[in-house]
């Protein structure tokens, strides 16, 4: 079976996934899927066993139980033609220039020579790295070097891309311009698979996502759903008085003449701002808002913990 034609299940499929090292287990039991053509966030701390899970899924790592397939079956080498995969450690030959690097993988991936020499000076001039293409790779900066890596990566218009970490120490320019190339590439029919801890880039791209915490799944499903699981809608006033207690919300946070709300059933604006007058209080403003990723994060993992890729 290929990537593109896995119609009897999720093109990935993860069941009961359970990886040890040793006396010590990474990973329980874990299981999801990611659909054809959708963009999947694959959120953690660090520890949380992300990057075990996907070299388990690429056959780097053999899985001490459970199901991962690609396109209905274990992954293997034949498989990669498919496949583009940009792992958290790059890796290129640096003593070669940027051109013949890119060419060389291009030919790798299928192309041939002149297709991948028109390709990567396209793609280095929309990166603005027009004038490295003859440079020395080991020259050019770690951001620079990061941008090669993913051109390679996407070079073959691969139907599946896994991607850790792809934009890592970008400034907020080039991160977007990153982006759009991702989003280029799920526009043209791939699935996309995202390691990040950018919650913007989450929110923007991904249209489902997982999170895991000590090799257990937190939280799975639409960006929506995670966040109605956190605490979904909130209401966020400025105003003074004493807030009272009611049934139609909690108080999650309460100071300085702001408050935070969380509306129970039958709380909905109306309700909640004629209970808030109707004891006194004046209110100067009241606004909605949904609870955002990066809050969702905070209370999974606590305010100081590590979201680096591990």
């Amino acid at each position: 079976m290929t990537l593109g034609d896995a119609a009897a299940e999720p093109l990935v499929h993860i069941k009961d996934f359970r990886m040890d090292f040793g006396d010590t287990t990474v990973i329980k039991d874990l299981s999801f899927d990611v659909r054809a053509g959708e963009t999947f966030g694959f959120l953690g701390s660090n520890g949380s066993g992300k990057t075990t899970t996907l070299r388990a899924l690429l056959g780097i790592y053999q899985p001490t139980a459970g199901t991962l397939h690609i396109g209905g079956k274990p992954f293997t080498p034949q498989d990669g033609s498919r496949l583009g995969y940009l792992p958290e450690e790059r890796g290129l030959y640096k003593k070669e220039s940027v051109l013949d690097v890119m060419v060389y993988f291009g030919r790798l991936k299928g192309l041939d020579k002149a297709r991948a020499k028109a390709w990567s000076r396209d793609y280095l001039e929309r990166v603005d790295l027009a004038d490295k293409a003859t440079m020395r790779l080991d020259k050019l900066s770690g951001g620079q070097q990061q941008k090669i890596q993913l051109g390679v990566t996407i070079m073959n218009d691969p139907a599946l891309l896994i991607l850790d970490e792809p934009t890592k120490g970008f400034d907020p320019v080039n991160r977007r311009l990153l982006m759009d190339i991702i989003e280029d590439q799920k526009l043209a029919g791939a699935t996309v698979i995202m390691v990040t801890h950018q919650m913007e880039e989450v929110e923007r791209l991904c249209d489902r996502v997982i999170l895991l915490k000590d090799g257990t799944s937190r939280a799975y499903g639409t960006v929506a759903e995670v966040q109605e699981q956190f605490g979904g809608t909130v209401y966020r006033l400025t105003y003074t008085g004493t807030l009272p207690s009611s049934a139609l919300y909690d108080i999650v946070s309460a100071g300085g003449g702001q408050a935070e709300l969380s509306p129970r059933p039958g709380g909905d604006e109306a309700a909640v701002l004629r209970e808030l007058i109707g004891h006194g209080v004046a209110v100067k403003s009241f606004t909605t808002a949904r609870t955002s990723l990066d809050e969702v994060f905070i209370k999974v993992y606590g305010e100081t913990h590590d979201m680096a890729e591990a």
